[in-house]
């Protein structure tokens, strides 16, 4: 059998060891904590291309939700599904139309744009009284339906969005994690026919090559579940906020000035 069909790229090994982080990371993000995919995708855009990374990435994203929906197919909180799921799309069109009006090296600020907006509420909404009542308005579904849309479909990065959209609605860690499931099982599988006829970085070449993750991202996928059961309500909250703090900072940093060519 010729394996070089599954590894169609010529990686170096600090390559090679940061498309291993990415499936252990993407796998932990789908069952524990859905902010520390966007720690390694800056990394990632750099290897191969901000708009080409998202095509290899999203097939990945889309193995890692099934197991994460079956896990947690109980713990889901559809309203908060469904509420912002909408407004998604309008940030799917809003990202199409950057595709056309920004260059490609830009993608990675809009994506670090976006998640900083999300950073500056989720800061606010920990320092509120925990006696207030989750925000109801629609204009608040909206605000992170269509960032999260936005974000998702240029980088794959809307972790943290939705991360401060559930923690403003101050749901128990396992509920958070199981509705940040479905609605990006829902969103990703949405995102498929765009990647794949529009921007047409989704092909066989890529998909043999995510192959090579599967095992990783299974493995991360275990180490999320049980992260989940040992911490506390408390620590988790705050390490998603920090997650999503470096994640931030990581995209607006120049990578190719401090990586080995």
């Amino acid at each position: 059998m010729n394996l070089s069909i599954f590894v169609p790229y010529n990686l170096l090994t600090w390559q090679w060891v940061a498309w291993i982080i990415l499936g252990l990371f993407i796998g932990v993000s789908k069952t524990g904590f859905n902010s520390i995919t966007a720690v390694i995708v800056p990394v990632i855009a750099l290897i191969f291309g901000a708009k080409e990374s998202t095509g290899i990435i999203l097939p990945m994203l889309i193995f890692a939700d099934v197991m994460a929906v079956s896990y947690y197919h109980r713990e889901v909180e559809w309203k908060y599904v469904f509420k912002p799921l909408p407004w998604a799309l309008a940030g799917f069109a809003a990202a199409i139309l950057a595709d056309k009006l920004v260059p490609v090296q830009e993608f990675k600020y809009l994506m670090g744009s976006s998640i900083f907006v999300g950073l500056v509420v989720m800061i606010w909404n920990d320092h509120r009284s925990k006696d207030n009542p989750p925000p109801s308005g629609w204009w608040f579904s909206a605000l992170f339906g269509i960032a999260g849309g936005f974000s998702t479909m240029i980088g794959n990065i809307a972790g943290p969005i939705m991360a401060v959209y559930l923690l403003s609605m101050k749901l128990p860690k396992k509920n958070f994690v199981g509705t940040t499931a479905w609605f990006f099982f829902i969103i990703n599988l949405l995102k498929l026919p765009v990647q794949i006829l529009f921007w047409n970085n989704i092909t066989t070449k890529t998909l043999l090559f995510d192959l090579t993750l599967v095992p990783v991202i299974i493995i991360g996928a275990v180490l999320g579940v049980f992260l989940v059961k040992v911490i506390s309500e408390s620590l988790y909250r705050k390490t998603v906020v920090i997650l999503s703090m470096i994640s931030t900072i990581l995209l607006f940093v120049d990578f190719s000035k401090f990586i080995p060519t």
